[in-house]
């Protein structure tokens, strides 16, 4: 079976953070709107909360993307249920609340690809997400990324059917040699967008990975990647990808 993704019917469209540049990231509002707006796969990141649940959110803090200060380490669901995260976008936003990531999961339907972050250092985390995604049946259309390799091979090492992506940002002159630096079979490989050339692409895909390059938002840059074959494109203007895609 070939892994060659690179026509635009297949492109994965993935909403970075929900629709971030329209709506408060990483909010039920934003993933919503990226449901919306058609896209077919929806980053976001996530944190452990104090009384052991999956919190999604960016920052170990709610101090920047809500109207409550505190890490989220050290407070309850009950707790961060009560900040109000979308005020600060626009007020049309007001009372969206931060989600628990088995709320997203209620919302995305299966047929929509998942890409969660794991952030730097959130060990306890993987044994979490592991029972949600069973729980739940998600393994099979969640991919789980990271910067931090060590916890997506204790990921694997949990439960070897989980699949797992590498983000980074560095040069290089073949990108999917990253896929050898782990122990485990590799999905993914998650670059920052101005490292990756047609030829990189194409041999990470013949190798049997996919690749989604982040955080794509004008339009040149997105004309560039579907040029260069990726799999996918993150984005916090899944609007704008698929209309091009569709131009």
């Amino acid at each position: 079976m070939s892994n060659d993704m690179s026509s635009n019917e297949t492109l994965m469209v993935i909403a970075h953070r929900g629709a971030a540049g329209e709506a408060p990231e990483n909010t039920l509002a934003a993933f919503a709107l990226g449901l919306e707006q058609g896209c077919t796969g929806i980053e976001l990141d996530v944190h452990l909360s104090k009384d052991g649940e999956i919190i999604v959110c960016h920052d170990t803090t709610l101090n920047r993307t809500t109207d409550r200060q505190g890490a989220i380490g050290n407070l309850t669901v009950e707790e961060i249920k009560q900040a109000d995260a979308g005020s600060w976008f626009h007020e049309r936003f007001a009372g969206e609340r931060v989600p628990l990531l088995e709320e997203v999961f209620d919302l995305v339907p299966p047929e929509v690809q998942i890409n969660v972050e794991i952030k730097a250092g959130n060990d306890g985390i993987a044994p979490a997400l592991v029972e949600l995604m069973k729980r739940k049946d998600r393994l099979n259309d969640v991919f789980v990324s990271s910067f931090d390799f060590d916890i997506l091979e204790r990921l694997k090492e949990l439960e070897p059917e989980a699949r797992i992506g590498l983000l980074y940002h560095i040069r290089m002159t073949h990108h999917d040699r990253m896929a050898g630096l782990l122990d485990y079979p590799v999905y993914s490989l998650h670059p920052h967008w101005s490292r990756m050339d047609k030829r990189s692409v194409s041999e990470a895909i013949e190798r049997g990975l996919r690749v989604y390059p982040w955080t794509v938002n004008e339009e040149a840059n997105m004309l560039n990647m579907i040029d260069c074959g990726v799999s996918g494109i993150i984005t916090d203007y899944p609007g704008r990808l698929k209309r091009l895609l569709e131009r």
